[in-house]
């Protein structure tokens, strides 16, 4: 598997879980342009979906982190535009033990059908509701 297969199995997962998807949504704003992989919503949730590809031949906890934060800036110019706030997810391929960092929900592919499936439980876990 590659990258863009990554990204893609993250979005099937989402349209599995009866997520409406839009598929690399780009945006524009007053910093500029933004890109979110998969932006996907059901009812009242807008979930913006950064699909992380990392190899186990580097260190990436340290990537993990500063990834999560600049996709966490990027749902806050989002969700200025859209009116609604739009959660920021971080789905990794592998699991770095790491499950939140800088307002973003880090969830590893693994646990990405669950995380969806119980969505309302990890939300209120992490403050969200």
């Amino acid at each position: 598997m590659n990258w863009r297969e990554f990204e893609d199995q993250v979005r099937r997962v989402c349209e599995e879980n009866e997520f409406k998807v839009k598929f690399h949504f780009n945006f524009k704003d007053e910093l500029g342009r933004g890109e979110i992989d998969v932006l996907a919503v059901r009812f009242d949730l807008v979930l913006g979906i950064d699909a992380k590809f990392y190899s186990s031949h580097r260190y990436r906890v340290s990537q993990l982190k500063k990834e999560a934060e600049k996709h966490a800036e990027r749902c806050k110019r989002l969700s200025k535009i859209l009116g609604k706030k739009c959660i920021p997810v971080v789905v990794s391929f592998i699991d770095d033990l790491i499950y939140y960092h800088s307002e973003c929900i880090i969830v590893p592919f693994q646990s990405f059908n669950d995380f969806l499936n119980n969505i309302y439980t990890y939300l209120a876990d992490f403050g969200y509701i």
